[in-house]
């Protein structure tokens, strides 16, 4: 089994959106810990609502690209529509940051609020 810590955020419904997408992946992979829920100014493109974000760690029998891969068709099953704007509006925005206790995804050294919610449901992570 892997264990990878997801990263949520949304702005578009933001509450609605995340807590959708917790029981879509809890359905489907072994929640093992969920962070708080956190309002998180945008990054980028500024002129849109604020964000809310967190991170659920789960356990699971899929590959990391498998994972990213069914991660991507739940965004789309909640609205998401990508756009030219990587940092625009979004219903829902799902990434591995932490895969087998191992950090993935750059963001987690650049962002704060990230790193603070990974450490929420990892606390032995370390940078």
């Amino acid at each position: 089994m892997n264990k990878a810590i997801i990263a949520l955020g949304a702005n578009i419904k933001p509450a609605e959106n995340i807590s959708q997408a917790k029981v879509i992946i809890a359905r489907n992979h072994k929640k093992l810990a969920e962070s708080s829920i956190v309002e998180t100014q945008p990054i980028g493109y500024t002129q849109q609502p604020n964000f809310l974000n967190g991170t659920m760690l789960i356990e699971t029998k899929l590959s990391r690209s498998e994972l990213a891969k069914w991660l991507k068709q739940v965004e789309k099953q909640l609205g998401r529509v990508r756009t030219k704007n990587k940092n625009g509006p979004r219903t829902i925005d799902l990434d591995i940051v932490v895969w087998n206790n191992e950090i993935v995804d750059n963001d987690v050294y650049e962002r704060d609020f990230l790193w603070n919610s990974v450490r929420e449901v990892a606390p032995d992570i370390s940078k």
